[in-house]
């Protein structure tokens, strides 16, 4: 009998179960496949945390995964001697997110660990913000970010704001591994309440992070200046950036925000757009809808958890152009480190932050204003990672950081995304740029014009299930070890791989060694500054391939990414056909 078939009965049958998980097992009994995809393997916690589909199973978000996860937190933070400090937490609007957040509370305080629990829900980078303001020795963050409706998750932070890194993920990691659901400690809500050991934040962290946000406008005078004339249409997709968005802008003194009313209220099953996520175009078919009616200048979409930003600009004909997130990344970057410069407020070693997977315009802006260029690894946490170092060490100021999943910040109040802090930098320099007769359109195609028209891609596929991740394993392993030498045409001239830490360049042969932490990423170095770049998605059953092209005008760059697109997919398919 299979192992999966038997954690299903001892589930089914343990009074330790509530009912109401009891009868939801009993409902699928018969049904092989779905146990299978339920009790297979427990939910993993790995660097990011917990995502998963919600309902009854080792393999789903749900009351006793979040509580093993939490018991699991609880006893590294013990073994740490960080109880005293305590935990953030915070939490958005999808199904199970209260629920989740309280269960959690619950938890620490059963193991003598305060709790700092948000009235209502918040934004990602609050939470990460609150983990420092407060002074806690963790947070928590339970979000599935831009997920389908279905899907939760639970994120854990560490003392510096950032998402757990070496070693505090694998010794969490561990921690979490090693807790049977029957050791999960818990105590009602109220005892701990009563007992000062959950306590209820709410508006002084909003003030304070508010403050923060805001202490990051460089050209006040620009917005004052064309307050009465900007025009801005917002979308918080149903998730937690209405209101924090809202605040900072009026604030600011943009006077025309224009909020999408069909979005505006939180809501995890997202009606109007399912899948909330601000790359896709659905997400703005309402905003952009609205912005036409009303002339808008720009038109933003925050995700549910308010970390990630889209953005669509409009041109001196009325067109509206979307901006990807190496786009919208570059342009602030530029905005922000140039202004800085311009005003006498960059430092002499300040430094630009991003990923290997994100565009190498960002390193051509670096170069011109004379900043350190440092990438790293995918995941924001490990651009926190290199605001700590800087903060430790006292060597580098950070300026700017972001990542081509759509996901910035330009400060150092928090060390996680902020689209909230996005917003209002992006609206900051759609005023600067109109007092000086442009558009945020034609100041991007000035980034190209400038510099080169880099054009960059991002293509994910979709395994599903055990065989699914199977596949996506040895679809690595393959090109792993039978890399390409060619692709389309374009010469591969080295690899990277950083899961052996090892370069390795073709011709003539050469290896040498990788300083970024491990982590299964293959990375592609082509002729003539182009790129690709494979991994299998540490959120989603998916294996998600990234493309960079440089060329001399427009339309030669998306010639050659389109062509470089079909070569990869073409090696792939010839790949998979051998698997």
């Amino acid at each position: 009998m299979a192992e999966y078939m038997d954690i299903y009965r001892s589930w089914l049958n343990d009074p330790f179960f509530d009912e109401e998980t009891r009868a939801e097992l009993k409902a699928i009994e018969g049904d092989e496949n779905e146990i299978k995809e339920r009790f297979y393997k427990d939910l993993e916690f790995g660097t990011a945390g917990l995502r998963g589909i919600l309902g009854a199973g080792t393999n789903r978000m749900n009351i006793y995964t979040v509580g093993k996860a939490t018991q699991g937190l609880a006893n590294y933070i013990v073994k740490q001697n960080g109880q005293d400090k305590g935990v953030a937490i915070a939490y958005d609007c999808r199904h199970m997110s209260p629920e989740f957040a309280e269960r959690a509370a619950c938890v620490l305080a059963a193991n003598g660990i305060r709790s700092y629990l948000f009235e209502s829900l918040r934004p990602t980078p609050e939470l990460s913000f609150a983990v420092r303001h407060l002074g806690c020795i963790a947070g928590i963050n339970i979000t599935a970010s831009h997920n389908p409706p279905e899907y939760n998750g639970y994120k854990v932070y560490w003392e510096d704001g950032a998402q757990i890194t070496p070693p505090h993920d694998t010794g969490i990691m561990n921690d979490v591994l090693a807790v049977d659901y029957h050791d999960i400690l818990s105590m009602p809500r109220k005892e701990a309440e009563d007992k000062g050991l959950c306590t209820v934040i709410g508006a002084d962290v909003d003030a304070a992070y508010d403050k923060c946000v805001m202490a990051l406008i460089i050209h006040q005078d620009a917005i004052d200046a064309v307050s009465d004339d900007l025009k801005i249409v917002y979308t918080p997709l149903h998730g937690t950036g209405n209101l924090p968005v809202q605040r900072v802008l009026r604030n600011a003194g943009f006077k025309h925000v224009t909020v999408v009313p069909e979005q505006e209220l939180p809501d995890g099953d997202f009606p109007t757009v399912g899948y909330p996520n601000p790359e896709t175009p659905k997400a703005f078919e309402l905003g952009l809808k609205l912005a036409k009616e009303i002339g808008a200048d720009l038109v933003l979409a925050t995700d549910p958890d308010a970390d990630r930003i889209g953005v669509h600009v409009r041109d001196t004909e009325g067109e509206y152009h979307a901006l990807t997130g190496n786009m919208s990344g570059c342009l602030l970057a530029d905005y922000i480190i140039g202004q800085r410069k311009a005003t006498g407020k960059l430092p002499d070693d300040g430094f630009l932050v991003t990923t290997i997977v994100s565009t190498n315009l960002a390193q051509a802006i670096a170069a011109d204003y004379g900043v350190d260029f440092v990438e790293v690894l995918t995941g924001f946490k490990y651009i926190g990672e290199k605001i700590l170092i800087s903060e430790e060490t006292g060597k580098g100021h950070y300026q700017f950081g972001f990542e081509e999943s759509y996901g910035s910040l330009a400060g150092e109040y928090a060390r996680d995304k902020d689209a909230v802090a996005g917003s209002l930098s992006l609206c900051e320099a759609a005023a600067w740029y109109k007092t000086q007769g442009k558009t945020l359109w034609e100041a991007m195609t000035g980034l190209y014009e400038k510099h080169g028209w880099y054009q960059d891609g991002v293509k994910a596929v979709a395994h599903e299930g055990a065989q699914g991740l199977e596949l996506i394993a040895a679809m690595m392993e393959a090109l792993r070890n039978d890399p390409p030498k060619k692709l389309g045409s374009w010469d591969v001239v080295a690899m990277r791989d950083y899961r052996s830490h090892v370069r390795k360049v073709f011709d003539p042969e050469s290896e040498e060694t990788l300083d970024l932490p491990k982590s299964n990423v293959l990375y592609f170095e082509l002729t003539d500054q182009a790129w690709v770049c494979v991994r299998p998605s540490g959120t989603e059953p998916k294996i998600k391939f990234y493309f960079g092209v440089r060329g001399e005008s427009e339309d030669a760059s998306k010639k050659a990414l389109e062509e470089l697109t079909n070569a990869v997919d073409s090696y792939m398919d010839g790949i998979q056909s051998r698997i």
